[in-house]
């Protein structure tokens, strides 16, 4: 239960990450971390102790296995999150090109 109490205290460092930070290269960083205490989330749903692997083999005599569709789930999740963060990371770039900034707060009182 702990476990899961410190994937939320993690998606809430990340958050505040977020909505406090006003540069964009921390921005992304706060989601970079939201994201990660998700897929640590979801792996922890499908962990069972002293569970094996979901192979099915004719001698195996305990009927606890490891649910393999969080993992799947998570490893989907880490290919498309790399994919946001490269998009987001390329706007931000772009952003520094035509404003010289990574301020929020400088790039919005240019607008132009």
């Amino acid at each position: 239960m702990i476990v899961y109490l410190l994937c939320f205290i993690l998606f809430l460092v990340g958050l505040f990450g977020v909505l406090t930070k006003r540069n964009v290269i921390k921005i992304v960083i706060g989601l970079s971390i939201m994201e990660f205490s998700i897929f640590l989330f979801f792996a922890l749903i499908g962990y069972i102790d002293e569970g094996l692997a979901p192979i099915i083999v004719q001698n195996i005599s305990s009927t606890k296995f490891v649910d393999p569709l969080p993992q799947a789930m998570v490893l989907t999740a880490i290919v498309i999150g790399l994919a946001t963060n490269s998009m987001l990371l390329a706007i931000a770039i772009r952003l520094y090109k035509k404003y010289n900034t990574f301020d929020i707060r400088k790039i919005n009182s240019l607008k132009g």
